[in-house]
């Protein structure tokens, strides 16, 4: 499969199967992401892979209630990946207020990206969320409050294999060359 093909048969998968994810197939994932590039190569991420099978319930049950309930489709997935924001070097954070750009969320979406494609080559499907009750997973995984859990990645093998086409927009409404 080339790099292209790869990312246009990635999507953002909701329905798993009950098939668990081997840890070392877990590590490459993590792998991957950790060698995203990042300004002045802060590396401002922190990931927690939560395999564990009652852990993972406890999470699910607790983080993707009330008012989050819309992401309880997480409880079937297989393991989830927490990404906490770290700090960032001088330089970058320097650089990201006189140009007023968060640097730091920038990075962990270029490494998330890294472990969902990687993902995608194993054949294990995710589903990058923002929407989950971030007070009871610090509680729950002993996160100092100080610190910000950016998003959550679901893991776990498609209950489908086949997707409907994704509606992109036209290809001249979002690229142009030499001008806007």
């Amino acid at each position: 499969m080339t790099f292209l093909q790869l990312v246009k048969s990635r999507r953002s998968v909701r329905s798993y199967d009950a098939r668990l994810i081997k840890r070392e197939d877990l590590e490459i994932c993590v792998e991957a992401a950790r060698h995203a590039p990042s300004a002045c190569n802060s590396q401002p991420w922190k990931f927690i892979v939560i395999d564990d099978i009652a852990k993972k319930e406890v999470i699910a049950k607790n983080a993707f209630s009330g008012i989050y309930d819309m992401n309880a489709f997480v409880r079937e997935a297989a393991a989830f990946i927490l990404v906490v924001s770290e700090r960032t070097k001088l330089s970058a954070w320097m650089g990201g207020k006189l140009r007023n750009t968060n640097f730091r969320r920038i990075d962990i979406g270029i490494a998330c990206e890294h472990l969902v494609l990687q993902a995608q080559e194993l054949g294990i499907g995710t589903c990058i969320l923002g929407w989950f009750n971030e007070k009871k997973l610090k509680k729950i995984l002993f996160i100092p409050a100080s610190k910000k859990i950016e998003l959550v990645i679901a893991l776990g093998y498609p209950e489908q294999s086949e997707f409907p086409e994704r509606h992109l927009k036209d290809k001249d409404e979002v690229v142009s060359f030499n001008t806007y």
